[in-house]
């Protein structure tokens, strides 16, 4: 096995053994400290094992890595969005006595959602996205707050529903097949024949997008992330989110197509692209606004991966990677920036605050930014059409919603001029911040084939541009509607689901005293007798 594939088993075995090593008390102690190597041989596989590497281990392990272009790109950046925040996280907790049980189930959570970029096995595939969504509840109650139980109880129940879904599609899926542990791209291959094809693939996009937080899945992401630490808001919504992404785009059959379900994911990602928008601007805090912004981000991706299943597609799904890898850099940085603007103040606040509006309005398509290119790049996708007016309006969407986040957020700024963040959460937001700008542009051409020259054509930027100044008039409209601001709770749905409980109780019980009382022999006799003669009486009356 050459030094390339070993990187490949690192990228999971690493972060595994420091876990593992936590047993120990001298260790347990330094881990905070040491979180930010754990990603580094993903990072490391990424830039220099090549496309196509395959590793596999024999029985009784029967593990099959593979590292492809999409693999490859979301791998890169959830790596150095991993290490960025493992080094953030040791100066944001410093020494705090509840810092090494965060990073244990930092290490897990890490280990799962990377494994699931490289893994080629439907068995550990499952396990993987089991360890990342079950891992991530400890980041999530960390603070132990009431308002972090309350979001860690929601997003539990979720993530089991999420897996229960995924657990029967793959055993269909495993069904028709000799291997007890097939790999993926064999049963994505046989699936668009599969009797059971329709069943399977529901349950596929019910798992995977409860993951990314399709409406109405969405609930757990305006919850979970507020509640996290920072560091942690970072990784959940620049990375864990993907697993759903990585998910559909290895279960799904895009060399095949399938032009029902195509529309399905298209229409599903447009409803959630508004969705996150209108509830976003609702919102008060600037973590939930970021949240909702997820929601609204993932929408989008959405929508691509049903564009490249409706239309057969193979090579969109590493546009779809390179959307969702600028996402997860620009998301990354922007949680990591709530940080260090709150502990900002003076002269340093304002080059802080104005790359942290840059990388907001990047979400939006910034022209030059990795938003725009990362719209550029998916636009002949889409076509000229409805679809692509409906996309370009949701860029515009997405304008608003970061320029609401950034007044939000000038808001809760500090005053103080002698106040600054320690350079080491601000160190790791620069590499964060800077990669979300640069790395799009090295990836630009050999993905679409299109010189970087073409960037900069008046075209290329008014395509990119009319939506965001339509964002920017629209911002203009909503401050003129003071009522919007926290009009919907963060958790929408589930607030609504907690208020009617009551109601829905009084409901159950009055059904239960009526079921007891029609079970008397007396009671059903009456119901009977009645019955009877209101048959007889229609009967009558027809002839």
């Amino acid at each position: 096995m050459s030094i390339q594939g070993l990187l490949l088993p690192a990228s999971i075995l690493l972060p595994l053994a420091m876990a593992l090593f936590c047993l120990s008390r001298n260790f347990r102690a330094k881990v905070p400290f040491l979180i930010v190597i754990a990603p580094l041989p993903a990072l490391l596989a990424a830039v220099f094992a090549p496309d196509g590497t395959v590793v596999f281990f024999p029985p009784p392990f029967r593990l099959s890595l593979v590292l492809d272009r999409p693999g490859a790109i979301l791998l890169g950046g959830a790596a150095l969005l991993w290490s960025a925040a493992g080094a953030y996280t040791a100066s944001y907790m410093g020494r705090e006595p509840s810092a090494p049980r965060f990073a244990v189930w930092w290490l897990l959570t890490l280990a799962g959602s990377l494994g699931l970029f490289i893994v080629g096995d439907v068995a550990n595939f499952y396990l993987l996205f089991t360890l990342a969504s079950l891992a991530a509840f400890g980041l999530i109650v960390h603070e132990q707050t009431e308002r972090a139980h309350r979001a860690s109880r929601v997003y539990v129940v979720l993530a089991l529903l999420g897996e229960a879904f995924l657990l029967l599609a793959f055993v269909m899926l495993a069904a028709s097949h000799p291997d007890a542990n097939p790999l993926i791209r064999d049963v994505v291959a046989t699936l668009p024949a599969s009797p059971m094809r329709n069943g399977i693939v529901a349950l596929l996009v019910l798992g995977f997008a409860l993951k990314m937080g399709l409406v109405p899945l969405h609930v757990w992401l305006p919850l979970a992330h507020p509640a996290a630490p920072m560091p942690a808001s970072a990784v959940l919504s620049g990375v864990v989110v993907k697993a759903g992404v990585i998910g559909l785009i290895r279960f799904l059959p895009f060399d095949a197509g399938l032009p029902f379900w195509g529309p399905v994911l298209m229409t599903l990602g447009l409803i959630t692209a508004y969705y996150g928008v209108a509830v976003g601007i609702t919102q008060t805090r600037a973590k939930t606004i970021l949240a909702y912004s997820t929601v609204s981000q993932m929408g989008l991706i959405a929508v691509l991966l049903g564009v490249g299943l409706a239309t057969a597609d193979a090579g969109s799904t590493n546009l779809v990677a390179y959307y969702a890898v600028h996402h997860t850099l620009v998301k990354g940085a922007l949680f990591l920036a709530v940080g260090i603007l709150a502990a900002t103040g003076g002269p340093r606040l304002r080059p802080v605050f104005l790359l942290t509006a840059i990388l907001a309005l990047s979400l939006g398509g910034m022209p030059l930014t990795s938003g725009a290119l990362a719209k550029l790049a998916t636009k002949p996708m889409l076509g000229y059409g409805f679809l692509s007016l409906a996309m370009a309006l949701a860029g515009a969407g997405s304008t608003l919603l970061m320029l609401h986040f950034l007044i939000t957020v000038a808001g809760d700024m500090k005053r103080d001029p002698g106040s600054r963040a320690p350079l080491g959460q601000i160190g790791p937001w620069l590499v964060v911040a800077l990669a979300s700008l640069v790395i799009p542009w090295s990836l630009y051409p050999g993905l679409t084939g299109e010189p970087l020259t073409s960037l900069l054509t008046p075209e290329a930027l008014w395509k990119v541009t009319w939506p965001m100044l339509l964002g920017g008039v629209a911002m203009l409209i909503v401050r003129r509607l003071p009522w919007l601001s926290g009009s919907i709770p963060e958790g929408d749905i589930v607030v609504l689901a907690e208020a009617g409980e009551p109601a829905v109780r009084r409901v159950v019980t009055g059904i239960t005293l009526a079921d007891d009382h029609l079970r008397r022999w007396s009671t059903a006799g009456l119901w009977l007798i009645g019955l009877v003669v209101l048959f007889g009486a229609t009967l009558m009356l027809q002839n």
